[in-house]
């Protein structure tokens, strides 16, 4: 039931699913790590409300753990020598995460560093091979217990541990909770917190996470990247699909769209959303939801700002190129609240296509921000719903400016830290040496 009030985009009403299974059964991570991703995008749920869940789950889910110290008397001195670097996700293969991981991983200075991959993986594909290329050491994991992989990370003597998923799905949050490392890190999944006791640091950027703001909301302490939480790769070369000439110009009207997760469409959403194309009746929308009662419940909530039904289009699931191309029908993203697009801005982005996007209270709301000031465009995030449609209408009634980013967009994305996969990895292995070596 939870899952699917998911997929119909009631966040709160799957909340109350996932929490009510969890009580229901206690021993079951699943369950709660579920209930820990939902309440991102829940519109009521405060930094310290996703603080005080996730260390709820680490006090229901104890393992032993070994101290950092313990482990750190196995290892030889870090000063001087090649530190062994282990990532863990279920996800090496073709899925959105790689877009992340290979820019980093593949950069890696493998003289200075001796890279292992614990992956998960049911079902290998290209994408697996081409992250297996790039690393050291390559261990399945897939139908080994946690405290099997353990055994695996410490002959592997690692001296520092990355965790891609945390309590997304197929995650190993446990495996990280019993200190399989000396040194442990969260990054990518989400930029949340584990709460988890033996999760050291976790990654983050000056504009997710601004400095001596809301540090105290996280388990781990927080380091930020001087740049970028993302480094980008649409896995698709330049030339195989260019953005287009702006739609508006020969359609006539200005067509608005969001390819978010749909989980992701609040009703506050849908209302600032509603306002904007309330003041372009010409306007169109194209969202992807899923055929179902969740069309019929955006259908209403757009209807209710004045929005007939034959002014927005449904799109569901889609191959890659297929998905990308639809960028080709849409002049300008409207963003969702309060859990901002992440990897699907960074695909408008690619594709020429802006997104306004609006500064949310928690760090999964704090995307938009990060990304467009890495852009250079800070302007086209609003700081309140009102703002929000301001910035939106103006630059929807403004074309030129529209078919300059259309025309300039990639290129000002390569040029920038959210692509610069050697400048990304550089910063990350200079955290890998502080947390290291001290």
């Amino acid at each position: 039931v939870a899952n699917a009030l998911r997929e119909a985009g009631r966040p709160v009403d799957a909340i109350h699913w996932f929490l009510r299974a969890a009580e229901l059964d206690p021993a079951c991570i699943g369950f709660h790590s579920n209930l820990l991703f939902m309440l991102s995008f829940h519109p009521d749920c405060n930094a310290q409300d996703l603080l005080d869940e996730a260390r709820r789950f680490a006090a229901c889910h104890p393992v032993p753990s070994r101290s950092a110290e313990a482990l750190w008397a196995e290892r030889e001195p870090t000063v001087g020598r090649r530190l062994r670097i282990g990532y863990v996700s279920p996800d090496f293969r073709a899925h959105c995460q790689s877009f992340f991981t290979v820019p980093l991983l593949s950069h890696h200075d493998r003289t200075a560093y001796e890279l292992f991959r614990y992956a998960q993986v049911t079902e290998p594909d290209v994408g697996t091979e081409r992250l297996r290329a790039s690393a050291d050491g390559w261990r399945p994991t897939h139908g080994k217990t946690d405290a099997e992989v353990a055994q695996m990370i410490d002959r592997d003597k690692i001296d520092l541990l990355v965790d891609l998923t945390m309590h997304m799905a197929h995650g190993r949050p446990l495996l990280f909770a019993r200190r399989a490392a000396p040194v442990q890190i969260a990054w990518l999944a989400y930029p949340g917190t584990t709460g988890l006791p033996a999760m050291d640091y976790r990654l983050t950027d000056p504009w997710l996470d601004p400095p001596g703001v809301g540090d105290a909301f996280y388990s781990e302490t927080s380091i930020r990247l001087p740049d970028t939480f993302w480094c980008y790769d649409p896995l698709i070369a330049s030339d195989e699909l260019q953005p287009n000439a702006l739609p508006a110009l020969h359609a006539g009207h200005i067509t608005f769209g969001c390819l978010n997760n749909p989980c992701k469409l609040s009703d506050d959403t849908l209302s600032r959303w509603g306002q904007v194309m309330a003041q372009l009746p010409s306007s169109r929308l194209i969202v992807l939801v899923r055929a179902g009662r969740q069309r019929a419940r955006v259908i209403e909530q757009l209807a209710a700002q004045g929005v007939a039904a034959d002014r927005i289009e449904f799109v569901e699931y889609m191959p890659r190129l297929q998905y990308l191309r639809t960028y080709h029908r849409i002049d300008l993203c409207l963003d969702t609240l309060p859990a901002n697009g992440h990897t699907t801005s960074l695909d408008a982005y690619w594709m020429g296509v802006p997104v306004v996007s609006q500064l949310g209270h928690t760090v999964v709301g704090r995307a938009g921000w990060s990304q467009l000031n890495n852009l250079g465009l800070q302007e086209l995030v609003a700081t309140d719903g009102a703002g929000f449609v301001t910035a939106a209408v103006d630059l929807a009634s403004d074309l030129p400016r529209l078919s300059h980013l259309r025309q300039t967009l990639r290129r000002r994305m390569q040029a920038s830290a959210l692509m610069d996969g050697q400048r990304f990895a550089a910063a990350v292995e200079a955290v890998y040496r502080q947390v290291c070596e001290g």
